[in-house]
Order: structure tokens, then C-alpha cells, then sequence
């Protein structure tokens, strides 16, 4: 198979790199301190908007976000250059210290996107 030269992206969410082409993506959620019930849809919606210029900075694409009171869901699409372990930062007060991050192996990605936007989200 004869790869194409280095492109954003390709049919189907494929992505290429220097040396090679790939399709990553995780489910990770993030939880709140104690599970505390403290945010509202403005603070969602702030958060989408710093989460999607922190996967910008890290060449990653953002598939679907939402949240709910405590938590919150992202679905991104990354390159394997990126160790998602690494790059978790938790504001002492307000973030659990633990996560989840689900790699999301054959699932078909509109069942991910469909889970993630029935998530709870408040107003």
C-alpha cells in the first residue's frame, strides 16, 4: 500500500504524522473532589472552550465534550506522540486525583459520541 504524503487528515478520521498514520482515540473523564456537585452549564461551557485550546496545543482533536455536575466527559482523538497520562493537571481543590482514560479499541465512535452526549449536563 502506497501511503499519500503527509496530510491533517484522510477519509474516515485518519490521521498522518512524519512517519506514521494513525487513528487514537480515549474516552477520559474527570471527576471532582468528593464527587461534589459544583458545576453549572456556563461552567461547562467555559471548560469546553479551555479544553479545546489545551488539545490544540497538544496536536489533539477533540471529538465531543459535556459533562455533568461533577464530572466530565471528553472524547478526543490524539497522536501517539502524546502520553495522555503525563499531561493530567488537577487543581488541588477542585479535581480528584484519579481519572479515567479508556482507549477506545474498535467501538464505533457515533456509540461513544452518542454515550457521551447523554450525560446529564446541567443547565
Amino acid at each position: 500500500m502506497i501511503l499519500p504524503r503527509v496530510h491533517d487528515r484522510l477519509q474516515g478520521g485518519i490521521r498522518t504524522g512524519r512517519r506514521c498514520v494513525f487513528v487514537l482515540h480515549a474516552h477520559l473523564v474527570f471527576v471532582t473532589r468528593f464527587r461534589h456537585r459544583v458545576f453549572t452549564g456556563a461552567h461547562l461551557e467555559r471548560m469546553e472552550q479551555i479544553t479545546r485550546d489545551l488539545c490544540a496545543d497538544f496536536e489533539c482533536e477533540p471529538a465531543e465534550f459535556t459533562g455533568e455536575a461533577s464530572n466530565v466527559h471528553l472524547l478526543v482523538n490524539f497522536p501517539p506522540k502524546v502520553a495522555l497520562s503525563r499531561h493530567y493537571y488537577r487543581a488541588n481543590e477542585l479535581w480528584s486525583g484519579s481519572y479515567f482514560a479508556g482507549s477506545v479499541d474498535g467501538a464505533p465512535i457515533s456509540v461513544l459520541r452518542q454515550y457521551i452526549e447523554q450525560q446529564n449536563r446541567p443547565v
